[in-house]
């Protein structure tokens, strides 16, 4: 079995000065993303149809019936602009940020370009600075679930704030046990929803191989950031913990969930560019 990404980067020309706060330039990008997606890629009159472009993005339906605790479906995108962070960027100046697509088929793609070059056209970041979109690239990418040769140790950087859930709530340390199975969960719930299938593995069986594998070192710190919505004037939490953090065990079973994850992201508000992840094997 593989799981397919779409990764898509938009390259920008600034014809203002831009400004990216540190932590929120997924917010900033995906804030006013959605309304224009649906002006553009929306034509219900009433209720949205089955084959509602944005509806399929931003408020889809399980195609089968969801676990609990799936109720609220994962978008099929996240975004990635870490590299922005705290970055300002001159009149005349190119930058770019990446998108992360997950469906097996590429129909939302210009959807996406339509919307961004809205977006940046209407202006980004605080004082709204304009750009143009200037070109898009993607490609496509599968990686294969098989597991590699015997792996005893890996680091995991954690580059933007991450919030992971376990039965007790929100960990405050990235133990493996609960970072395997919100990597599982994601992966199995995208795959099923948007891509070739949810994943066929035991995951009682996954879980208990995942808590033989110990948190060697970390090295990480809190992030305390928030959001505000300008549309709803809601203010939403960003925080969460980032870092680096060495894992030591049988790892092999594990490893594809880690690549996939570098690209899907991990736990609460990844489709705002929360939970990225960056895999080292030594």
């Amino acid at each position: 079995m593989t799981f397919l990404v779409r990764p898509l980067r938009f390259e920008f020309l600034a014809k203002d000065a831009l400004f990216f706060p540190a932590h929120k330039p997924g917010n900033i990008l995906r804030g006013a993303f959605g309304l224009l997606f649906r002006e553009i890629a929306c034509r219900c009159l009433t209720e949205h149809t089955a084959d509602c472009a944005y509806a399929r993005v931003f408020e889809p339906k399980p195609i089968a019936a969801a676990p609990s605790g799936f109720a609220d479906l994962p978008r099929p995108f996240v975004i990635r602009a870490a590299h922005l962070d705290g970055r300002r960027v001159m009149p005349g100046e190119r930058f770019h940020f990446d998108v992360n697509l997950f469906t097996a088929e590429p129909w939302p793609i210009p959807h996406f370009e339509a919307a961004f070059a809205k977006l940046a056209t209407a202006g980004l970041g605080p004082g709204r600075g304009r750009a143009v979109l200037d070109g898009m690239s993607d490609s496509v990418v599968e990686i294969s679930l098989r597991p590699p040769g015997p792996t005893s140790s890996v680091t995991v950087d954690f580059v933007t704030p991450t919030e992971l859930k376990a039965a007790e709530g929100l960990v405050t340390e990235p133990h493996f046990g609960p970072l395997l199975a919100r990597l599982r969960d994601r992966i199995s719930n995208l795959g099923q929803q948007y891509g070739h299938g949810a994943l066929t593995v035991d995951f009682r069986e996954l879980a208990e191989q995942a808590r033989s594998v110990a948190m060697e070192k970390a090295d990480l710190r809190y992030v305390d950031a928030e959001r505000k919505s300008s549309r709803t004037g809601q203010t939403h939490p960003l925080s969460g913990f980032v870092g680096r953090v060495t894992y030591r065990g049988e790892l092999s079973p594990f490893v594809p969930y880690l690549k996939i994850g570098q690209y899907t992201g991990v736990g609460r508000q990844t489709v705002w560019g929360k939970g990225e992840l960056r895999l080292l094997v030594p």
